[in-house]
């Protein structure tokens, strides 16, 4: 008899046994809505590229030049809810949901608090960063201004990984995807009304006036902020008024953090936000690195990394699967699933990234004339490509490895790999390859980068020593005392 994904997830939760098959089902079952999300977020940010890299190289360069940034500040939005989500799925895996909601209750208090900080601390530093990138004089006031109305939605940005993460962690990918499919659509719409300026269009000899800002780069950040407010404030609702497992609306409780649960957050969060602020760190290290070979290597690669996470953003959404399979089977006691769970999809991970990967490497240049039409660009983006293009199904077992481990509450050894893999291999390869062969250089010590790494997580992966952790050790403490 077909089970559903209700059915699948109480038999992890009670104890009941899960055949190898229903495992890959239910793998399947969270991972494609979460894949389409992503590659869907990551397609709007191509729109986007493409929207304002028809606006000239300098706009591009612009964007690009804060991209590493505002993953820095995504990054650390990210850490603090993915503390608080982990321990809400061990929860619900152990059929604790009074629990999860407590704990739901006071992450809201500290991660919007956090967002508020970040964003107080992004809009200080908006006028300086360009500046500290090496950014040219040309688009140094663009940059700041598109980093200043980014660094302002900060608590909304917070706010949509909250609840999102939330609602995976019960087991609920459906609505996230929905959700953020339906913000990616907004994030255009609005694009395309604030980037460019009112305008005649011809269809089937009828012309219309398309009214529009004229913001350029300043609204494609306006639009972006506008597009997370809404589904932000929407996914709350869903989150604290409809959900089965987490719904808190007119349920007593209180958002003052404990001290029990705090610590056991940021035992899990401050390793993943020291390591992405330290990758980020370093990815800005790179920025500044390419800066100066000009605004066509800039945009260049900005494109490039636009059309590359089309390519391994699916791995992002079967880590996200992961996170909750492995979180709520560890919250079960369930060791020996969870050990299941991350062959499952890592080895997914691995086979699709490498069906994308060719498609990537074929239909390189056809992207990248869709982005722009400067051809200095559209040569260098589709060399750089083909050459990433080689490391995607190791960075696909990367990022699955990782969030594995991370659901297991192991944080701290897998960011150490990704750190010093980052520091010790990409940085200093990329500063050598930059001075011989530019662009192309710094691409060829980023794949070999990927690679390395994705090697060091397999092997890891192998050994039993990712699943001894305090977190797995309390669950099954907990379980024998039920």
């Amino acid at each position: 008899m077909k089970r559903d994904k209700d059915q699948l997830f109480s038999f992890i939760r009670n104890g009941q046994h899960i055949t190898t098959k229903e495992q890959v089902s239910l793998t399947a079952k969270l991972s494609i809505p979460a894949i389409m999300t992503q590659i869907s977020f990551i397609l709007v940010q191509y729109i986007d590229a493409s929207m304002v890299g028809h606006l000239g190289a300098e706009c591009a360069a612009a964007v690009g030049l804060m991209s590493t940034s505002t993953w820095l500040l995504g990054g650390l939005c990210e850490c603090l809810a993915t503390g608080f989500s982990v321990m809400v799925a061990h929860k619900i895996g152990a059929n604790r949901n009074d629990e999860a909601k407590n704990i739901l209750r006071q992450s809201f208090t500290v991660c919007l608090t956090w967002g508020i900080m970040l964003a107080f601390f992004g809009v200080m530093i908006s006028g300086v960063l360009p500046h500290w990138l090496n950014g040219g004089d040309d688009i140094r006031s663009l940059s700041s201004n598109y980093f200043m109305i980014f660094a302002a939605g900060i608590p909304f940005f917070q706010l949509n990984y909250l609840s999102a993460s939330m609602l995976r962690s019960a087991g609920n990918i459906k609505i996230p995807s929905i959700l953020n499919v339906a913000m990616c659509i907004l994030d255009v719409i609005f694009n395309f009304l604030l980037i460019y300026p009112s305008r005649e269009i011809s269809v089937f000899d009828h012309t219309f006036i398309i009214y529009g800002a004229g913001l350029g780069v300043s609204g494609a950040a306006l639009g972006s902020v506008l597009a997370f407010v809404i589904i932000s404030l929407i996914m709350t609702y869903y989150l604290v008024v409809r959900s089965k497992e987490l719904k808190i609306y007119k349920e007593d409780g209180s958002f003052r953090p404990t001290k029990e649960n705090l610590q056991k957050s940021l035992k899990i969060s401050v390793p993943i936000g020291l390591e992405r602020a330290i990758m980020c760190i370093a990815a800005i290290i790179v920025t500044a690195i390419i800066a100066p070979l000009g605004n066509v290597s800039i945009a260049a690669d900005t494109f490039a990394v636009t059309i590359e996470g089309i390519c391994y953003m699916p791995g992002f959404g079967i880590a996200d699967a992961a996170t909750t399979l492995i979180g709520q089977s560890i919250g079960a006691a369930r060791k020996s699933i969870a050990k299941s769970f991350a062959k499952i999809t890592v080895y997914t991970s691995m086979a699709v990234l490498t069906l994308m990967s060719v498609i990537m490497f074929l239909c390189a240049r056809f992207m990248f004339s869709l982005m722009t039409d400067n051809q200095e660009i559209i040569e260098l983006g589709t060399t750089i490509l083909r050459i990433e293009a080689f490391a995607e199904p190791f960075f696909g077992a990367a990022i699955v490895c990782y969030s594995c481990f991370v659901a297991a509450g192991n944080s701290l050894l897998p960011n150490i790999i990704n750190i010093t893999s980052m520091w010790v291999i990409r940085i200093p390869l990329a500063m050598y390859m930059a001075s011989a062969y530019s662009l192309t250089g710094v691409w060829i010590a980023m794949c070999t980068e990927l690679i390395i790494r994705g090697i060091i997580f397999l092997f890891y992966m192998r050994s039993p020593k990712w699943l001894n952790t305090q977190v797995v050790r309390d669950a099954e403490k907990a379980k024998k005392v039920l």
